[in-house]
């Protein structure tokens, strides 16, 4: 495909299939397919060739290598043609000029010389839009190589008649520079247009390239070197220093700091030991791991960040559709307009060579290149940038939402918080009854007793008539003691009489008080905590920053959610709701007239993400897929969250960036070719350097996170 055009043809040829829904994406040049019967492929590339295109279905192992390999060679083709065509066309386009101007240099046949020079010019070099426009008329059709074809062809032709029927004609000398000069501004921009959307396809497969072809497998005691595809789940796999993490894994053995930044755009490396989990693409600095493999193939958060990345670019913005449609009667109507303004300029009694000029002008400078190459470049760069980032951008709705959101939910726990409690001011005496109670016990608060006593060195005793009370906590016997571990209710329960409980500390602002009874009476207590995570308050002041209003939204109690909000600076906060709620809360905000972006762990705030105008996922684990988000965020660094509103309006800017200019080249330029006021080859270059434009503007998205200013 050359053009938006021809994507649309391909995509209207599709969909005419019975059964079949058919999305065509010019910039990624892949059609994305949904329909029924065991002939689908088949019937579907039979209607591409009939369309006049070849295709082939993709094959997900070779396709990266397949598309890099077809567009080195088409970039050397082109290359190849423009150094010919400049090489021939510069000094015939001064010759011409010249000798048109100083008749006394003129030698006899210089016309003839001036049009051989030129006919491998606008017949070898130009082939490629003469081929495209050949194919599109046999199929009934036009596209943008259209009206290049057609521009360079009426150029050439009202030259070569000039000279062969009325001799040295100056006219026709000339209007072979016209042709000329048109072919190299044309390739020229075909050429670097190809290179930049090489480029942007870059930005957008890195995240696949990530993945290492090889695995160091451990089979029948030895390490064998195996593809990384035929990796099955719950083998060992070795990784040496310097290496990348080839599957998502438990590490079994060894430790060393993990660079993530490829993956999630973490900055720092991150010390992994016995029992944390790594994922595939990451590398190991500077330490041998054993691996246990824990997701393979598909189902490695790589890969699924890869799919998701892909699945978003193949969908179209409303207003592509609007493009789509304008493009399908847009090339039409420049060949209708250039053919009336030729006429109109004859009839008002123009020089016929001045009538075709001006209609050349109209039909080059009219070209929608631009608007084709707008949103799906911009598109391509920006999720590519946002998938090296830990941002993954699932579609055309999330970029359309982040221009209008101005309040943002933030979940408490999960989100804001590590999601691990730990266990603050206790004593070490009173920590060796509770752990020894605790062992026994599957609560999170158990796991966080646990946790504490093995990073203070101390040893639980064997528990006696050990018994769990549901919502309470667990009551048990301990060297002879009766050990009582868990709220005020249970401690009642027991005829033991508590103090009141003390208002949290900020410091303790996420936590809840656990009292401790021994053989009747309250020994002490402690606190457990779920801390806010260390980058939540910049977070939330980048995120104020933005202009968004900031809503806390936590199932704690008011005390509680209060002191996380005073420590964060949110002022809004909704206390005690239930996870079943929080949709509830969000449809409230938007019956305020708010447009609301909501920010939860993506497991218990799933209705609430999907009622939000825009929804946000912080990811911990590796189910990427399935979230019911907008955006997913798989960095741990809470600055993901401005980084990914701040991505998602930019690249939204530079799309409708992309569409003004481009429309706005089209209304502008048009006039002015039709008044006659626009050389042929002038126009040509402009409309070459208006696809380059936008396609150089959406590169810069590449940029986004390595600005002062990332906004």
């Amino acid at each position: 495909m050359t053009c938006a055009a021809c994507a649309n043809r391909v995509e209207r040829a599709l969909n005419k299939l019975d059964g079949v829904t058919a999305s065509v994406n010019y910039a990624t040049e892949r059609a994305i397919i949904t329909g029924t019967g065991p002939d689908l492929a088949d019937r579907a590339a039979s209607a591409v060739d009939k369309a006049g295109y070849d295709a082939t279905v993709r094959d997900p192992e070779s396709a990266d290598e397949l598309a890099e390999q077809l567009t080195i060679k088409r970039v050397t083709a082109l290359r190849r043609r423009l150094i010919v065509a400049i090489l021939l066309a510069i000094p015939l386009m001064d010759a011409t000029i010249v000798l048109a101007a100083v008749p006394s240099l003129r030698f006899p046949g210089w016309e003839i010389v001036s049009l051989l020079v030129a006919l491998p010019v606008v017949t070898w070099a130009a082939y490629p839009f003469h081929r495209a426009t050949i194919r599109n008329l046999r199929h009934r059709a036009v596209s943008m190589d259209t009206l290049v074809s057609l521009g360079i062809a009426v150029s050439f032709g009202w030259a070569a008649v000039s000279v062969l029927l009325r001799g040295a004609s100056n006219t026709g000398a000339l209007y072979l520079d016209v042709a000329a000069g048109m072919t190299v501004f044309q390739l020229a921009g075909r050429y670097f247009e190809t290179r930049s959307r090489r480029r942007a396809a870059d930005v957008f497969g890195a995240l696949s390239r990530l993945a290492t072809p090889t695995a160091r497998v451990l089979r029948e005691g030895a390490e064998v070197d195996v593809p990384t595809g035929e990796v099955v789940k719950g083998e060992v796999v070795i990784v040496k220093a310097g290496e990348i993490v080839p599957v998502d894994g438990t590490v079994l053995e060894g430790a060393a700091a993990v660079d993530t930044s490829v993956v999630t755009g973490e900055p720092l490396p991150r010390s992994v030991r016995v029992g944390d989990s790594v994922v595939g693409g990451t590398i190991s600095t500077d330490g041998r791991l054993v691996v246990t493999a824990t997701a393979v193939g598909a189902h490695t958060q790589l890969a699924q960040m890869a799919a998701v990345a892909e699945q978003a670019q193949e969908r179209k913005a409303r207003i592509q559709h609007t493009v789509d449609r304008i493009i399908v009667w847009f090339v039409p109507a420049v060949i209708a307009l250039a053919i009336a303004v030729t006429v109109g300029w004859i009839v008002s009694g123009a020089p016929f060579q001045q009538a075709i000029g001006t209609g050349i002008a109209v039909l080059v400078i009219a070209c929608p290149c631009a608007l084709g190459l707008a949103t799906p470049t911009a598109l391509m760069v920006g999720i590519g940038r946002g998938a090296t980032l830990g941002i993954l951008i699932k579609g055309q709705d999330a970029l359309e939402a982040s221009g209008v959101i101005d309040t943002i939910v933030l979940d408490k726990t999960g989100t804001l918080t590590t999601g691990e409690l730990v266990v603050e001011d206790i004593d070490p005496d009173l920590l060796r009854y509770v752990v020894s109670v605790e062992q026994n016990s599957e609560h999170p608060i158990a796991r966080a007793v646990e946790r504490r006593a093995e990073s203070d060195g101390i040893k639980p005793h064997p528990v006696n008539n050990f018994e769990v009370r549901p919502g309470q906590g667990a009551v048990g016997v301990v060297a002879g003691h009766r050990i009582v571990v868990g709220n005020a209710t249970l401690l009642a329960a027991e005829g033991i009489t508590t103090p009141a409980e003390p208002t949290p500390s900020v410091a303790g602002a996420a936590g809840s008080v656990v009292y401790v009874g021994i053989d009747g009476r309250v020994a002490g207590s402690f606190r457990v905590a779920d801390r806010l995570r260390s980058t939540a308050g910049a977070a939330v002041e980048a995120l104020r920053g933005q202009g968004l209003r900031t809503v806390l939204l936590t199932g704690d109690g008011e005390v509680v959610a209060r002191a996380v909000a005073g420590e964060l600076g949110i002022e809004d906060v909704r206390a005690g709701v239930l996870p079943a709620d929080k949709a509830a809360v969000i449809e409230q905000l938007r019956g305020e007239g708010r447009r609301v972006a909501m920010v939860g762990d993506g497991i218990n705030d799933a209705a609430a993400l999907a009622t939000a105008d825009l929804g946000l996922a912080v990811v911990s684990g590796t189910d990427i897929a399935l979230k019911s988000a907008d955006i997913i965020l798989v960095r741990e660094d809470l600055s993901v969250i401005p980084d990914a509103i701040a991505l998602a309006r930019r690249t939204r800017q530079t799309i409708h960036r992309n569409l003004i200019w481009a429309f706005g080249y089209n209304v502008a330029a048009v006039p002015i070719a039709a008044a006659g006021l626009l050389n042929p080859v002038i126009a040509a270059a402009a409309m070459s350097l208006s696809s380059l434009f936008v396609t150089y503007n959406s590169l810069r998205l590449r940029d986004f996170g390595t600005e002062p200013d990332a906004d």
